[in-house]
């Protein structure tokens, strides 16, 4: 099971707040991990709960959607624990609009976020990986990185992205002792997920059509997370996880 060990790691999860983030910021911490928690706003109940596992936690408050911003959110990361093993590209957002009057507005932030973001500190912790010889980073995907979507143009193209950068950076990267992959949540219940949540007669459609038979939750990506994060992913590469309940397969 040392294979799973994340003791001696320090891993930096983008809106680890809340959500699926969090979620992954606590599985770090129970394997071993210190956290730096990158979000716009407070990670105080993440950060309690990661000192609940006796790691060091850190907090830095940024808005992820200013490009300029990222080169210093990094640098002060490393400032503050010296070194970073895992990033977690978690941050992102949603704009649920149909395709013809998606307004440009809403597809310029969503692009910000979900993949500007991702491209940009995965090139910075890349650059400092490389130069140790190791490191994990671990985007996360969709569903709507294989499929279509109702109302999410422009969610779903980002996500595609995501998919993508995930492989690319992969090819060049795999031989210098840098993994990286994604997750693919399906259905979760958060925040994001919450407008659809609240209409009863789509929520159970989804359900009916998991063969799991419920929605997943945070908790669901603990395992695999801390697997893409530590040794016992050694030889994965440009791999898309798919967690879903089974989504993917019907």
């Amino acid at each position: 099971m040392n294979l799973f060990d994340l003791q001696g790691k320090t891993a930096l999860v983008t809106g680890a707040a809340s959500g699926l983030g969090q979620g992954i910021a606590l599985a770090f911490a129970e394997a071993g991990a210190d956290v730096i928690s990158v979000s716009l706003s407070s990670s105080e109940e993440t950060v309690k709960g990661i000192q609940s596992f006796g790691r060091q936690a850190k907090e830095i408050a940024a808005d992820l959607s200013q490009a300029d911003q990222l080169e210093r959110i990094f640098q002060e990361s490393l400032e503050l624990t010296g070194q970073i093993d895992i990033l977690v590209n978690n941050a992102g957002i949603i704009r649920r609009t149909p395709a013809a009057q998606h307004s440009r507005q809403d597809w310029y932030d969503v692009i910000d976020i979900n993949l500007h973001t991702v491209f940009l500190l995965s090139q910075l912790a890349g650059n400092h990986m490389i130069s140790r010889g190791s490191g994990k980073i671990i985007n996360i995907a969709s569903m709507l990185s294989f499929q279509g979507g109702i109302n999410v143009p422009g969610y779903t193209a980002s996500k595609h992205g995501v998919a993508g950068l995930t492989k690319a950076f992969a090819n060049e990267w795999a031989d210098k002792g840098i993994q990286v992959n994604a997750l693919a949540p399906g259905y979760m219940a958060t925040d994001n997920t919450a407008p659809i949540r609240q209409d009863q007669e789509r929520t159970q459609s989804i359900t009916d059509r998991i063969p799991a038979g419920r929605w997943g939750t945070p908790d669901d990506l603990k395992g695999p997370a801390v697997f893409l994060a530590s040794a016992a992913s050694d030889y994965l590469n440009g791999h898309i996880l798919c967690v879903d309940g089974g989504w993917m397969a019907r």
